[in-house]
């Protein structure tokens, strides 16, 4: 039974159906739902002069520009991807920018090729609109409590042991902190508003209004949060984690030495992955200078060009916690201390990692 085409965004994005973008490249770059697959059925050139011809001529005049760039063996080398995908994924939906005339053609080539597949109406456009609709419902209608705590806490990991939350960070995929940075790039904010969007979208979906977020400033490295969210955010109910700093400074080490530089490592080769790593962590620091000041920053500096030198030579991350120690208790803490007195009378709990999260699994989060 050949499947109807669909306008239930909902489903499409509760259900984690498989999406078939048959936008151009550049168009994907520019903003995706996660998990989507682009398969165009035009490169940029082939779309950049189709869109020329629709100008100067006409739409019937592009339409055949289209058809004798994309034919032949062209043609068949694009539908013979689609049809694996259609096959690997049978539940799944095709579309376009507006669910027009590529995704008709796409369409009607794959049913020219056996495989009878439906489109999203309203294509990639009606889409991203739906879930930026739901996006402001959902903050509107959603209570949220922050996990907060000074740099190093174990925030992250509070977070990920719950099941009613939105990991900011992940979807971000920064660590929030000047040192956030990972080795491969952000989502284009685009991407971040969709999986933002489609994470309450799943939650509100499961009957879930009471959601965990990780306390974050306005901007996560280069993505920002709606506002709306970040106003709701600043009055939100608080909790805050209690650890010590050795417990701190080794989960600093963890994140910010052991797996950025084995990140680096998988992306670019043991020395070039080390060299990239260490411009990373030093430039990390460079950004901080006028925060720091410029004797506290000249102090640091040589605290980590000496860990690294040593980690290069010996293996060993032991003098990290040399700079990693100073950098907490003189910049971060100060600062998070204060944003703590700020947030005072917001705090609903207080306690090490493990208490917090058990006081947030027995409230149902």
């Amino acid at each position: 039974m050949t499947r109807p085409d669909t306008e239930d965004f909902a489903a499409l994005f509760t259900q984690e159906v498989a999406l078939l973008d048959v936008r151009a490249p550049l168009e994907f770059a520019q903003g995706a739902f996660p998990g989507a697959t682009n398969l165009p059925l035009m490169n940029d050139q082939e779309r950049h002069q189709v869109g020329l011809r629709y100008k100067q001529v006409n739409q019937e005049a592009a339409i055949e520009l289209g058809h004798e760039l994309v034919s032949g063996d062209i043609k068949a080398a694009r539908v013979a991807h689609w049809k694996a995908f259609a096959q690997t994924h049978p539940e799944g939906y095709l579309y376009c920018f507006r669910g027009g005339l590529r995704s008709r053609i796409s369409q009607a080539w794959l049913a020219e090729a056996g495989i009878e597949y439906p489109r999203i109406v309203g294509g990639y456009k009606a889409m991203r609109t739906f879930l930026l609709e739901s996006l402001t419902r959902h903050i509107d209608t959603s209570n949220f409590v922050l996990v907060s705590g000074l740099t190093g806490s174990g925030k992250t990991e509070v977070i990920q042991a719950l099941s009613s939350t939105v990991d900011l960070e992940k979807l971000a995929h920064h660590r929030g902190s000047s040192f956030g940075k990972h080795a491969t790039d952000q989502p284009v904010q685009i991407n971040f508003d969709n999986s933002l969007a489609i994470a309450l979208l799943r939650l509100h979906a499961r009957g879930q209004s009471h959601i965990a977020l990780e306390d974050e400033s306005r901007m996560i490295g280069r993505c920002a949060l709606p506002i709306s969210l970040r106003d709701k955010m600043q009055t939100s109910s608080v909790v805050w984690l209690e650890e010590p700093m050795e417990i701190r400074v080794e989960r600093i080490l963890h994140d910010y030495v052991e797996d950025l530089g084995a990140q680096f490592a998988a992306k670019l080769g043991a020395e070039a992955g080390f060299d990239a790593f260490s411009a990373r962590l030093l430039e990390s620091l460079q950004n901080l200078i006028k925060r720091l000041g410029g004797e506290r920053h000249t102090r640091l500096a040589a605290a980590m060009q000496a860990a690294l030198d040593e980690q290069k030579s010996k293996g060993t991350l032991d003098l990290h916690r040399e700079w990693i120690r100073p950098l907490l208790s003189e910049y971060y803490d100060p600062m998070y201390e204060h944003q703590r007195e700020s947030k005072r009378s917001r705090v609903i709990f207080s306690g090490d990692r493990a208490a917090v999260t058990e006081y947030l699994l027995q409230k149902g989060f």
